[in-house]
C-alpha cells in the first residue's frame, strides 16, 4: 500500500474507525466512489492508500477554506510546500523564545487567515498551519466566518509534511473536487457509484455540538434530506455507507435515525470520542453505520 495519510487533524475523524468501515465495504463492482462530506479524508485517503481500488473519485464539502487546500495539493504542491517550511520555521522560532512569542505568532497568523485576502494557496497553506498547531484540530468558525479555534498544547507539531503532500498531490490528480451541497455530487458520477457519508453528525445533547463548521448547522431538516438522498441512490442502483451518531446514547435517547433509515442495514460500533470539554466524558461510545448493501 501506499504511505498516504491526512493532511489534517479533524474533529470527527475516521481514522480509528478505518477497519470497521474497511470491513463494511462491498465486495461488489463499483465505478465511483464518492465523498459528499469529505472532512479530513481519513477513509478517502485509505481507499487511495489500497493498491487494488481502481474506481474513479469524486470528493465535496461544503467548507470552501477546506476544499481550497485539498486543490492546493492537487495542483500546487511545491508552491504549499514552500509556503508550509516558511510557517514551520517561524513557528519553531517564536516557539523556542517563550510561550508568549509562540501565542503572539499563533494569533497572528490566525488573523491574517481571517482577512481572506491573499491567494488560495497561501490561504491554504495558512490553515493547515492553524489545523496542526490549534485546538484539538477544530475547525470552527463564528457567524461572520471568523475562524476562531484557540491555540493547542503542542510540543513539536509537525506542520509540513512534504513527502506525504507530494504522495497525496499523485494521488489526487484525477479526483473530482467539488465544494457545494452534498446532493450536487450525483450529478458528475458516471457509471454505479458508492458513496460514502459523513455528514456533521446529530448532537448528543444541546452542549456538544461541533458542527460550527459553516455558517449554518448541519440540522435535522438538513439530516431528513440526506437520508431522502440516499434512498433516491438506492432506486437508482447505487451502493452507499453512512456514519452518524447513535442519539440512543444522547441526554434524550430517541429512535431518530433508526426511524429516518427503517429498511436499511443499521449497525452500531463503538468508537473514542475524544473531543469533550469534560475528560470525564471521553472514551468509548457507540456510533451508527447505515448502509443499503
Amino acid at each position: 500500500m501506499k504511505q498516504l495519510k491526512p493532511f489534517l487533524k479533524w474533529a470527527g475523524g475516521k481514522r480509528q474507525l478505518l477497519p470497521e468501515i474497511r470491513a463494511r465495504l462491498p465486495k461488489v463492482a463499483y465505478d465511483v466512489y464518492v465523498e459528499p462530506f469529505v472532512g479530513g479524508g481519513a477513509v478517502f485517503i485509505d481507499r487511495l492508500s489500497d493498491d487494488h481500488f481502481k474506481a474513479d473519485t469524486i470528493i465535496n464539502d461544503v467548507n470552501s477554506d477546506l476544499v481550497a487546500c485539498y486543490e492546493a495539493i492537487k495542483s500546487a504542491a511545491e508552491d504549499l510546500i514552500e509556503k508550509l517550511t516558511n510557517l514551520q520555521c517561524r513557528y519553531d522560532s517564536a516557539a523556542s523564545k517563550s510561550e508568549a512569542d509562540k501565542q503572539a505568532f499563533y494569533y497572528a497568523i490566525r488573523d491574517q487567515f481571517n482577512q481572506r485576502n491573499l491567494d488560495p494557496v497561501t490561504q491554504s497553506a495558512l490553515l493547515i498551519c492553524l489545523n496542526r498547531t490549534g485546538f484539538n484540530g477544530l475547525y470552527r468558525v463564528n457567524k461572520s466566518g471568523g475562524f476562531n479555534v484557540p491555540i493547542g498544547r503542542y510540543k513539536n507539531p509537525r506542520i509540513c509534511n512534504a513527502e506525504n503532500i507530494r504522495h497525496l498531490s499523485r494521488a489526487f490528480q484525477k479526483t473530482i473536487i467539488l465544494n457545494g451541497d452534498f446532493q450536487s455530487t450525483l450529478g458528475h458520477v458516471r457509471g454505479r457509484g458508492l458513496f460514502y457519508f459523513d455528514p456533521p453528525y446529530k448532537p448528543l445533547s444541546t452542549s456538544s455540538s461541533f458542527n460550527a463548521y459553516a455558517k449554518s448547522s448541519f440540522n435535522d431538516a438538513a439530516q431528513i434530506r440526506l437520508a431522502d438522498f440516499c434512498r433516491e441512490l438506492d432506486a437508482a442502483g447505487h451502493l452507499w455507507l453512512l456514519s452518524n451518531s447513535d442519539v440512543r446514547t444522547g441526554n434524550d435517547p430517541s429512535e431518530f435515525f433508526d426511524d429516518l433509515y427503517a429498511g436499511f442495514n443499521i449497525q452500531r460500533v463503538l468508537a473514542d470520542r475524544m473531543i469533550n470539554s469534560d475528560k470525564t466524558k471521553r472514551g468509548a461510545i457507540t456510533e451508527l453505520l447505515i448502509s443499503n448493501f
